[in-house]
């Protein structure tokens, strides 16, 4: 197992949710974490519960000029980035007749250009330290075509191709790059209050997974022997039937 003691980590969408749970994975597996989201004061929330360094950033991952300044806090601030999770994500179901363009330009905005841009001013600094770890937040919607919602799925399919074919162009250069897939996730995105533990009946039943078990993954690809690279790994819920 490759040990995450002392890495410096930072995570995107960190306020709620799966980005939430993999900043506090990633602290109790003893790495400093920079905690990046919309809302200053959810960050500092989560950043407050954690048992080592963090840094929190407060800003939107569309804007280049602003994930530009957040690898720039992090190589300020600790002098090196080992782990980058780009998580940030916006969610718009629906039929894409009645589809509102302008929430639909956010979310590309944010699900694509966002989460690529991040990563494109965090890979130089890998390059350079000849290591370093880049794992995407996709989806089971990135695998396959979903038609209750047809543009986050549509994201989640760049989101795909973007990492198996940056992945190619860092081969040999010690940088790993894969990406996660969950399917339902009993979190804000569907209504549910994780912290007050609403989610006890789907999980009984099988239909539902919660963002600690997708953290839980995440820390078993950042584990292994830096040999291994696992480029996708799909999580469901047992009873989910996509």
């Amino acid at each position: 197992m490759d040990s995450l003691v002392d890495k410096i980590a930072v995570v995107t969408g960190a306020s709620s949710g799966i980005g939430r749970s993999y900043a506090r994975a990633l602290a109790d597996a003893d790495a400093n974490v920079v905690l990046v989201g919309r809302n200053a004061e959810r960050l500092e929330s989560v950043a407050a519960g954690l048992p080592t360094e963090t840094l929190t950033l407060a800003g939107d991952v569309a804007s280049a000029e602003f994930d530009h300044d957040v690898i720039a806090a992090t190589i300020e601030r600790f002098g090196r980035i080992d782990i980058l999770l780009s998580n940030a994500g916006l969610y718009v179901p629906g039929d894409f007749a009645e589809a509102d363009l302008g929430a639909v330009r956010e979310l590309l905005s944010v699900n694509v250009f966002g989460a690529m841009a991040i990563v494109r001013e965090a890979l130089p600094h890998m390059l350079a330290a000849g290591s370093g770890d880049i794992l995407m937040t996709s989806s089971v919607s990135g695998h396959q075509a979903i038609h209750w919602e047809p543009v986050y799925s549509a994201s989640k399919h760049a989101i795909q191709s973007f990492t198996h074919g940056v992945r190619r162009q860092l081969v040999g250069t010690g940088v790993r790059l894969g990406e996660i897939a969950p399917g339902v996730v009993l979190n804000e995105l569907w209504g549910i209050d994780e912290e007050a533990d609403d989610s006890t009946p789907r999980l009984e039943d099988a239909t539902g997974i919660r963002s600690d078990d997708v953290a839980e993954a995440v820390l078993f690809m950042l584990t292994r022997p830096r040999h291994v690279n696992i480029r996708d790994l799909v999580i469901l819920p047992t009873s989910q039937q996509i």
